[in-house]
């Protein structure tokens, strides 16, 4: 059982952007964040507090306001979602700062599929507002392994560009830098007090939400 301390609002945003429609194993980025949404928004509603939903790429598509009744709302907006354009975190976050009035929990699952300096340069407003904010990095199995084998052409996932690789050629370092981004941005958002979970798709949502929820319940009760 998770019991958060109780906040007047939550509220998920949720990218949607293009990069988010990929999956490996038979569910996408996209289908497990929204998992990811509808039981953090459950877990809150059921605290009696008002759950939201802000869906983006790179503006805003989809909003549904906090409320304690609009849970079924959030419900039916996830359900019907798709990935359609590119992506961006600055736009549509530096918006949504100046939308947030009433301060809150701030839950933010993305691929973050951008430089952590700019990621970082995103999220800033709505922590600055005294808002408390939790971030969550989908990453497929494959992004994070690379475990393909033979040479093809590999598609950016925002712009469609192709380009021939040869993976054994560049699996190190492509795993090296893939470490580096992950850590870099886990230690930039320890210094500016936001929490970070990176979540692997491969697992089950519930025991990613399950080790996250512990560790946040841990660091709460330390600070």
């Amino acid at each position: 059982e998770y019991e958060p301390d109780s906040n007047s609002n939550f509220t998920v945003l949720l990218d949607v952007s293009k990069s988010m429609g990929y999956g490996s194993r038979g569910m996408t980025k996209l289908e497990y964040g929204s998992m990811i949404a509808g039981c953090l928004t459950y877990l809150v509603h059921r605290q009696r507090d008002r759950v939201g939903l802000i869906t983006f790429d790179d503006d805003i598509v989809e909003h549904v306001p906090p409320s304690a009744k609009h849970m079924e709302v959030v419900l039916h907006t996830l359900d019907k979602l798709k990935p359609s354009r590119p992506g961006s975190l600055k736009k549509p976050l530096h918006k949504l700062a100046e939308h947030f009035g009433r301060r809150g929990v701030i839950a933010l699952i993305s691929d973050l599929y951008e430089d952590p300096d700019e990621v970082l340069e995103a999220v800033k407003p709505l922590r600055a507002r005294g808002h408390d904010l939790i971030v969550f990095h989908l990453l497929d199995p494959t992004e994070l392994e690379f475990p393909f084998n033979e040479a093809t052409n590999f598609e950016e996932l925002e712009t469609g560009e192709r380009l021939p690789v040869i993976p054994e050629v560049l699996r190190d370092k492509y795993r090296v830098m893939m470490q580096e981004h992950t850590e870099m941005l886990a230690r930039k958002f320890t210094e500016n007090r936001v929490d970070y979970a990176q979540l692997n798709t491969g697992m089950p949502p519930e025991h990613a939400l399950f080790k996250f929820l512990s560790a946040r319940g841990r660091l709460n009760r330390v600070r």
